[in-house]
């Protein structure tokens, strides 16, 4: 019988404690995956606590206050503490999320952070997003037309407008595209969910001439065709969007450009 082990660097071990409750309060367990790439050590949990009524009620405001009053070592992205940015994207009790849009109290028991699923990890919480940002690049996400520049602007019709909605507000967290087996198992060539629902926003701009360009880009086994609508992404989608409806559309496009 064939038996699997996986290499032993990649073995999570228990980690430090760094602090336990000293006083009453409402305390809250965090468990935190860290990995710091400059030692040989294996990935560790470390465990903090966190008395709730001295910190903010999301996620975030944890991390910031284990980083600056326990552990400055600790290495997570965020910027906006608005649901804006993206970039405090990580998995967060099992879910993938904004740190910044997790209420503390929404999770029973320790609060379980790690960084998004199935990429390489630069640091602690933070993922190597550079395939990500290189897919994204390859759909061209802006405007391209051949007629001439309008002196004022662009025109657009109300109801071409309102199909941009529930696609112009994706923020690229990549949250849905961590989310997707099909995107785990072909990464390099599938585009995923993220990048397709801003392919989709794109290709169905009333003002953009390059429609067929784009679609011809998506015409590929891999690039539009691995998705298998699992619909985690819409599930994972901290923006309430759906890229799976989005992939749908533009299956349906390619269909109906060969009739």
């Amino acid at each position: 019988m064939v038996q699997l082990t996986l290499p032993k660097n990649s073995k999570i071990s228990e980690g430090k404690t760094w602090n336990k409750p000293d006083h009453d309060g409402d305390w809250k367990e965090f468990r935190i995956y860290r990995w710091n790439p400059d030692d040989s050590r294996n990935p560790r949990i470390d465990t903090y606590h966190i008395d709730q009524k001295q910190c903010g009620p999301m996620v975030l405001d944890a991390l910031i206050k284990i980083k600056n009053e326990i552990d400055p070592t600790l290495t997570f992205r965020r910027s906006c503490r608005e649901g804006i940015c993206g970039s405090c994207s990580m998995n967060i009790d099992g879910t993938n999320t904004l740190a910044c849009l997790k209420g503390i109290e929404e999770v029973k028991g320790a609060v379980k952070i790690y960084p998004l699923p199935h990429m390489k990890v630069v640091k602690d919480l933070i993922p190597d997003l550079t395939n990500f940002y290189a897919q994204h690049a390859s759909i061209e996400p802006w405007l391209k037309t051949d007629s001439p520049t309008p002196p004022k602007e662009w025109r657009q019709s109300r109801d071409d407008r309102e199909k941009l909605d529930g696609l112009y507000e994706c923020i690229l967290c990549a949250c849905c595209s961590a989310s997707c087996p099909s995107y785990w198992w072909n990464s390099d060539r599938y585009l995923g969910p993220a990048i397709l629902l801003q392919a989709y926003r794109w290709v169905i701009d009333s003002r953009d001439e390059a429609t067929g360009e784009r679609l011809d880009n998506l015409e590929d086994p891999f690039r539009l065709y691995r998705c298998h609508t699992i619909m985690n992404c819409a599930k994972a989608c901290p923006k309430g969007l759906s890229p799976a409806k989005a992939i749908a559309e533009l299956k349906k496009l390619m269909v109906e450009r060969r009739v």
